[in-house]
C-alpha cells in the first residue's frame, strides 16, 4: 500500500460519523422479529405493542451470560410493575430463536414472563444505531455451550406510545449495570403511568 494513499484512507475514517445509538426525541424504528415467551415462538410488532403502552426494549449481548441472565431474571421479577405501568417489555438479541425458546422459559431468566426476540442479522439493532462485536473464539456461555453470535451492546430504550425515545440507557454511555437498566427503565414508565 503506497503511502498517499493510506494518509487518505485514514484521513477518510477519521471523517466518518461515529456510530451513536439513538437518543431521546429520536423517532424508533419499528420492527417485527421471531421471539419467543415461556419457549413458545411468535412474531413480535412494535407497532402493534405501542397501541397499548409504551415499551421497554432492551438490548443485550447474549443470553445464559452472566450479566444477561442477570437483567433478564430482574425484568421477569418486576414484571408485574411493569403491566401495572401499562408498559411491555422485549429483549432483544443476536441469539437465534432456538436459544431464546429455551432462555424465555427457563425459570432462573424470563421464566416465561416477558419476550425475547432474535435479532440474528443484527438489522434491528443497526436500525437503532447500536454497535456489535465479533464473539471472541470459543467464548462460551454459563452451561459451557459455544456462542456462536455478534454481541449486541447493551443498550434499553423506553418507547412512548407516539413512537418517540422517552429514555436511552446505555451500559457503556451510562456506566450501568445490567439489573440498573431494569431499576431505571421502571422507574421511568412509572412516572409516565402516574401523569
Amino acid at each position: 500500500m503506497n503511502k498517499p494513499f493510506l494518509v487518505l484512507a485514514i484521513s477518510v475514517l477519521i471523517s466518518l460519523p461515529v456510530l451513536a445509538a439513538l437518543k431521546v426525541g429520536d423517532k424508533a424504528p419499528d420492527f417485527t422479529a421471531r421471539a419467543s415467551l415461556a419457549g413458545k415462538e411468535f412474531t413480535f410488532s412494535l407497532p402493534d405493542a405501542l397501541k397499548k403502552g409504551p415499551v421497554v426494549v432492551y438490548f443485550y449481548p447474549s443470553a445464559y451470560t452472566k450479566g444477561c441472565d442477570l437483567e433478564a431474571h430482574t425484568f421477569a421479577q418486576m414484571k408485574d410493575k411493569f403491566d401495572a405501568a401499562g408498559a411491555t417489555i422485549i429483549g432483544v438479541s443476536a441469539d437465534s430463536i432456538q436459544r431464546l425458546d429455551q432462555f424465555s422459559a427457563d425459570p432462573e431468566y424470563c421464566a416465561g414472563k416477558f419476550p425475547v426476540a432474535s435479532d440474528a442479522s443484527r438489522e434491528i439493532a443497526a436500525s437503532y444505531n447500536l454497535a456489535t462485536s465479533a464473539v471472541k473464539p470459543g467464548q462460551m456461555d454459563v452451561r459451557g455451550t459455544a456462542i456462536d453470535h455478534d454481541l449486541i451492546e447493551r443498550t434499553t430504550f423506553v418507547i412512548g406510545k407516539d413512537h418517540k425515545i422517552i429514555a436511552a440507557l446505555s451500559s457503556k454511555d451510562d456506566h450501568l449495570a445490567p439489573d440498573e437498566h431494569v431499576q431505571k427503565s421502571l422507574a421511568i414508565v412509572q412516572g409516565l403511568a402516574s401523569k
